[in-house]
């Protein structure tokens, strides 16, 4: 546990700047900035995974899925997410080539696909809540239920919008050749959001029409390969208690039972902050030693401990 491991979770601004800026060549233009400050975290002597999320890079897939459907075949949930996968994994090795040519520094990167177990079992799969993909009219989602089977509710008067299940990862199927490429030097991009959910039957593994949670699956991986920080790039540069209010106010440091405190609080909320502290308590459970949650520019800082948001065992 002394080694310095880390396992980096970037967020989706690192990747997709705004609404006004999804092409492709836009998310190329912002990864090799995000890729600038990877840099300079391996030059500072950290073994780095990095993970990423997908949620726009899939809902895209989907649209076009949609729109090509009388001509071609639909896209499974799970080729969706190795496609992504595949897809930003080449952004960021060929961002992070670039910076470490240009710096003189001998490191290479590579992509994992990686495949995260669920359990077949899992609650969610009976209660989907994690809307994916583009926005039906009522009679397209009459239809598509028909049709595909799919379950289909209305998103807050903007549209009808297909939920898919969110079980929690038990095991990165991939761990070990993750800690392997590590170890020989290598920069490795993984787990991208939150990993493939596969089931296992008879012994085999089996993709599933589901999604899992960027932030859990980065937790898990962290614990699998022994990671000594599980650092989380986000939106904003710190926690707060009362976000967005006038009561507003930054927590630069918390201990797990702190954290466990502000949750039962409801300080934070769900599909944002909750979800990156839940992880993060998880990762210091099974013997992890910090958690950093802070925005992009902030990494080398939050390192230093002048920016960012420290979660601790004690």
């Amino acid at each position: 546990m002394n080694e310095k491991i880390m396992v980096l979770a970037i967020g989706g601004n690192s990747l997709i700047k705004d609404k006004s800026h999804q092409s492709v060549p836009d998310q190329f233009k912002t990864t090799r900035k995000t890729c600038e400050k990877i840099r300079e975290v391996v030059e500072r002597g950290w073994k780095i995974t990095l993970t990423h999320g997908n949620g726009p890079q899939v809902g895209f897939i989907l649209l076009r899925s949609e729109l090509a459907s009388s001509v071609l075949h639909p896209v499974p949930l799970d080729s969706c997410g190795a496609d992504t996968q595949g897809a930003i994994g080449y952004m960021l090795q060929q961002g992070l080539y670039n910076s470490f040519k240009k710096a003189g520094l001998k490191r290479e990167a590579v992509t994992v696909v990686t495949q995260a177990i669920v359990d077949k079992h899992d609650p969610a799969f009976g209660n989907p809540t994690k809307p994916i993909g583009p926005f039906y009219t009522k009679e397209q989602a009459r239809k598509l239920r028909e049709e595909r089977r799919w379950e289909i509710v209305e998103d807050a008067g903007r549209g009808w919008r297909r939920i898919v299940p969110s079980p929690k990862p038990i095991s990165i199927v991939e761990s070990t050749v993750i800690k392997n490429l590590l170890d020989l030097g290598y920069i490795v991009i993984s787990t991208g959001g939150g990993g493939i959910p596969v089931i296992e039957e008879n012994g085999m593994l089996k993709g599933v029409e589901a999604v899992i949670d960027k932030d859990f699956g980065s937790s898990l991986l962290a614990q699998s390969i022994g990671a000594r920080v599980f650092l989380i790039s986000t939106s904003i540069d710190r926690v707060y208690l009362d976000f967005g209010r006038s009561t507003q106010r930054a927590i630069d440091r918390m201990d797990v039972k702190q954290a466990e405190k502000y949750l039962k609080e409801g300080h934070f909320r769900e599909g944002s902050m909750k979800p990156k502290i839940r992880a993060g308590i998880e990762f210091l459970n099974n013997g992890g030693q910090e958690v950093i949650i802070t925005s992009p520019d902030k990494i080398l800082s939050a390192l230093d401990e002048k920016a960012g948001t420290r979660i601790v065992k004690t």
